[in-house]
């Protein structure tokens, strides 16, 4: 454990309250040239200044904007899918809309039922799906988004637990690949 008396002996104390660590820069001052890598200055980074490569040490670290969800090709390409049949399984919207099995269970994802008569959603009732879908997905990140992995087949990478099925056998599958397009950021081409 480190003393206080060797902390007051450090040039800069950073501090990590989020994971309760603490840990001290010591003073380089009093080290020779050839022992410090002039490459880093550690202190320096740790305030944010500019880093060997260019830049701050923050925007060299920033990972890239997640990518928006886009609402036309939702409603074109990804809620098909809720309707589709697949040979021995139901269609998500039976479950998802109609409130049978899972799609009961309170952090279900639930969809709009269908009007009478229609084959498929309106714009208000899509709208809606757009947003209760939206909350099961990770913007960037298909293995990540609980939309495509609930579904997938376990040996693929999916859960155990959707009791609607595995409706994708793999990643592969065109309409898990559809899903995973727009969670990536795909734009409709249709505007």
């Amino acid at each position: 454990m480190t003393s206080w008396k060797a902390l007051s002996r450090c040039r800069s104390l950073a501090l990590l309250p989020f994971v309760g660590l603490a840990f001290a820069m010591p003073d380089t001052t009093a080290l020779r040239a050839s022992q410090v890598s002039p490459a880093v200055d550690f202190a320096a980074w740790a305030r944010g200044a500019s880093s060997p490569g260019g830049g701050t040490a923050a925007a060299q670290a920033a990972p890239a904007p997640a990518p928006t969800l886009d609402y036309d090709f939702f409603k074109t390409s990804v809620q098909p899918v809720f309707l589709t049949k697949r040979p021995g399984l139901t269609r998500c919207y039976v479950c998802h809309a109609l409130g049978a099995g899972e799609g009961n269970a309170p952090a279900a994802m639930h969809l709009e039922r269908l009007s009478p008569g229609a084959t498929t959603w309106n714009e208000e009732q899509s709208r809606k799906n757009f947003e209760v879908v939206s909350q099961k997905v990770v913007p960037g990140k298909p293995m990540a988004s609980r939309l495509l992995i609930h579904p997938l087949r376990f040996e693929a990478g999916g859960e155990l637990d959707h009791l609607g099925g595995y409706q994708f056998r793999s990643a592969n599958d065109p309409e898990w690949q559809t899903i995973a397009a727009w969670v990536k950021g795909e734009k409709s081409s249709a505007k």
